[in-house]
Order: structure tokens, then C-alpha cells, then sequence
């Protein structure tokens, strides 16, 4: 048995039977994929499952990823970052060594591949040594409106790129080529998305020392601006004032100064009152978010501002309703009323879970559309039968190698 028969008791009906067709048409094609590391969420945890998955399906599929110095990381991560709007100082040396290790990481790799898909900055300017195939560019984040010295910048080598695939229309920069939409999706059977036992979760929580005798509001984010937990904490009060609720805020620091300004400013908030908990977790602290969520009566996620908002996922494959913010995908991923609340304000997400709370029948109503609103749109099999159809498209007209 292949590692995807493992998803045909998850996954929609026919899910794994169409992957299997659209893999036979490409059996033999070499598919690559860059990235600026294995670890971590986002790309590189879906792709820890999708190599294999593809392997196994006779698609020979690869995975590489760029390395360099603290100085190239650096200036990878501020591109990133300014290709998304924010203020960076992007000097001339920062772009020139960015550029250099790149250079140099392409000598060290193979690069032939029937199509090499390129994810988000730090390996994009790989571009110009590519070889022969099709080179098409992933973003995961939302780049409509780039601080224009790094637009100018990567449009040098950008342009350079046989297409490029956006998680959402509203995210898709202005490029010269074919551009694509594929939402990005979650693996269910990963260590955060996993069925747990009850005794396995409560020993997690023992762990984490989160008691569940009370409604319990979870937002699992990054410590940073963008994700703005402070608006969790300003809702929790709000809804404190008619129920007693706890709210646990975890998430993985970031190392800058914003972060450790955001921590300080929680820790503040929560000093007095012992149902805040900020739980401060490891990069790969998969199980415990799992658990986290598992264990959420209602799950928050007060960004202001959001790429796609997986987090929102992961949590409506636990069958939890969802209240977040209208930004980025999860105006995709919250359906008004059916598996959660989409807000525009504190005070709006606070009546929302009063609201819940008051009407407890629709919680496990709720959580279980939101399961098969995932179930049917956001798992890895999508992800794999839309790859799958791209790449019979790309390579259609290409001869085999060799």
C-alpha cells in the first residue's frame, strides 16, 4: 500500500483515485522544488509529506534547498518582508550578497528538472542560472503592493520565470507571464493535525499546564505585529465581563526586537490574571499546537494583517469554529454563520463568542462544517491533484529529458 492510501479515510471521495490518473501522465518527469529550508510551517511542511507522496507515484520528485551566511539570511528575510509592503533598508551590498550565495548555491545543486517550482524569496534568484525545463515562481505571501525598490529589484530575475502561482488573485504581483491560483492546504495525518487520543491529549496539556475546566479561547500565532495578539487579549476582557473563559496565546518568538516587544507587552497584559496564559513554544512544537487546538472551545485569529491563515485550517480540521479578522485567506477559509465569523473590530469578535457561548449547540455545528470545508478544499490531496494538473500543462509540450 502507497503512502496516499493512508488519506482515502480522510480526504474527499475519489480524492486519491483522481491523484493517481493525473500521475500516470507524468510517471518519469523529474519535478523540482526549491526552498529556503525543511523546517518550519508553510511550504516546507506540506512538502515533507509531498515528496514521498510523488515518489511513490513513480513522479520523480526532489527537494533542494539555498544556505548561506547570517548576512544572506538577513537580507533574503528583509526582500521578503519589503516584497509584502513593510519598510526595509535594502542597501546595494545586502542585494549584491543575496545575489552572490545564490550564485553560488546554484553550482552545488542540480537544476535540470522537467519543472523547477521556486518558493517565496530566498531562492528566487536562482532563476538566472536555470537550466532547461520550466521555471515557475511560488509565492506564498501576499505581494500586491511591494515597497518599490525591491519590486525593482526582483523584477531583474522575476521576469525570468516561465509563470507564477499565487495562493490568491487579491495576492498576485504584476508579472509579464502566466499566473496561476492555488490555495495553499494542510496535511492531515502530520504530527499538528493528527487524530489524538484522549489520553495522549491530556498529557500534553498536563505538559503545557493548560487546564480545560473552563471555555477555553485559543489563538496559536507567531509573537509578531502582523498577528497582533494584543486584539486576542482586549477580546478576552470584553467577553470576561459575561463568562468565565480562559485565553491561551502560543506561539514560536521571533528573533528581532518587534517580537520580543510584542512578548513583553503580553506578558504585561496577562500579569495579573491568571486565565491569560502565553505559552512560548519551540519551532517544531507540532504536537502541542495540535493539542492546543484540540482542547479550544473557540479558536481566535485577530491578524491584522494575514498571507492565507492556515492556522484557521488546522483548527476547523479539529471542528472548531473560527473568529478571525477579514484579512487574507481567511475570508476564504471563515463562512459566515456555517464555520465561524469573519470581524472587523475588537468589540465585533468579542460578541461573536458571546454569542457562541450563549448558544453552545452551535459549536460542534459549526466545527463540523468547518471540517468538511477543509475536508473538501484545503487538505494536501487538493494541493496534490492541482500540482499534478499544472505540471501536465507545463510539460505537454516539452519533450522528455534525455
Amino acid at each position: 500500500m502507497s503512502g496516499l492510501d493512508a488519506y482515502r479515510a480522510v480526504a474527499s471521495p475519489n480524492a486519491v483515485e483522481v491523484i493517481l490518473k493525473l500521475a500516470e501522465q507524468v510517471r518519469g518527469r523529474r519535478f523540482l522544488h526549491l526552498t529556503g529550508g525543511r523546517l518550519g510551517s508553510g511550504p516546507a511542511e506540506v512538502l515533507r509529506a509531498a515528496i514521498p507522496l510523488l515518489n511513490d507515484l513513480a513522479v520523480e520528485a526532489q527537494w533542494e534547498v539555498t544556505g548561506g551566511d547570517p548576512a544572506y539570511h538577513a537580507a533574503a528575510q528583509a526582500l521578503q518582508a519589503a516584497m509584502q509592503g513593510a519598510e526595509r533598508a535594502l542597501t546595494d551590498e545586502r542585494l549584491r550578497h543575496y545575489l552572490e550565495m545564490n550564485r553560488m548555491t546554484a553550482t552545488k545543486l542540480r537544476l535540470e528538472a522537467d519543472v523547477v517550482l521556486v518558493h517565496d524569496i530566498q531562492p528566487a534568484s536562482l532563476v538566472t542560472d536555470r537550466a532547461e525545463g520550466r521555471w515557475v515562481w511560488r509565492c506564498h505571501f501576499d505581494c500586491s503592493h511591494p515597497q518599490q525598490q525591491a519590486w525593482s529589484f526582483f523584477r531583474q530575475f522575476g521576469e525570468h520565470f516561465d509563470g507564477a502561482i499565487f495562493s490568491l488573485p487579491a495576492f498576485a504581483a504584476r508579472l509579464g507571464m502566466p499566473r496561476y491560483i492555488i490555495h495553499p492546504s494542510i496535511d492531515p495525518l502530520s504530527e499538528k493535525n493528527r487524530e489524538l487520543g484522549s489520553r495522549e491529549l491530556a498529557g500534553v496539556l498536563q505538559e503545557l499546564r493548560v487546564e480545560r475546566d473552563k471555555p477555553l479561547l485559543v489563538q496559536v500565532s507567531p509573537f509578531t505585529r502582523d498577528h497582533h495578539a494584543i486584539d486576542a487579549v482586549n477580546v478576552y476582557r470584553l467577553v470576561k465581563r459575561h463568562h468565565d473563559v480562559r485565553l491561551i496565546l502560543a506561539g514560536t518568538p521571533q528573533d528581532d526586537a518587534d517580537s520580543l516587544e510584542v512578548l513583553s507587552d503580553l506578558r504585561e497584559a496577562a500579569q495579573h490574571d491568571a486565565d491569560i496564559a502565553i505559552l512560548e513554544l519551540p519551532p517544531e512544537a507540532q504536537r502541542h499546537i495540535n493539542a492546543l487546538q484540540r482542547a479550544a472551545t473557540i479558536v481566535l485569529q485577530t491578524s491584522v494583517r494575514e498571507d492565507f491563515g492556515l492556522g484557521a485550517a488546522e483548527a476547523m480540521w479539529k471542528g472548531k469554529p473560527v473568529i478571525g479578522a477579514a484579512v487574507g485567506g481567511l475570508t476564504q477559509l471563515i463562512i459566515r454563520d456555517v464555520t465561524g465569523y469573519t470581524v472587523y473590530s475588537v468589540e465585533g469578535a468579542a460578541f461573536r463568542i458571546r454569542h457562541l457561548l450563549n448558544n453552545p449547540e452551535l459549536i460542534p455545528r459549526m466545527g463540523a462544517a468547518g471540517r468538511e470545508h477543509v475536508r473538501r478544499g484545503f487538505l494536501i490531496t487538493r494541493d496534490l491533484t492541482e500540482y499534478l494538473a499544472l505540471m501536465i500543462h507545463l510539460v505537454r509540450a516539452t519533450p522528455p529529458r534525455g
